[in-house]
């Protein structure tokens, strides 16, 4: 998995791509560096984007709070600010876990 992280002050950035509507939530893949997501939520009202937060927090096992939206409210492309994670380690836990 290629992924385009950036260290920041307290944490790191990353890209998502979200496709809303879809049948699961589910981490699909890449895209262009950014992380591929599905979520069942439709996009209307910034409910796909507080499902975002609260897919990406219980897949991480982390607080929703540590997870701030920074670009791309009402895009499917989006920036998000994840407290507390080097680069290093969240692409060691967004990495798929072999069989």
């Amino acid at each position: 998995m290629s992924l385009t992280l950036r260290a920041s002050t307290n944490g790191c950035t990353l890209n998502v791509r979200v496709h809303p509507g879809a049948r699961r939530n589910a981490v699909t893949g890449t895209h262009d560096g950014a992380l591929k997501i599905s979520l069942t939520t439709p996009p209307t009202d910034g409910r796909a984007n507080a499902a975002l937060i609260a897919f990406l927090a219980d897949h991480l096992n982390i607080p929703r709070a540590a997870i701030t939206l920074v670009a791309g409210a009402t895009s499917r492309s989006k920036t998000l600010h994840l407290e507390g994670f080097t680069p290093e380690a969240l692409n060691a836990m967004l990495e798929p876990n072999p069989v």
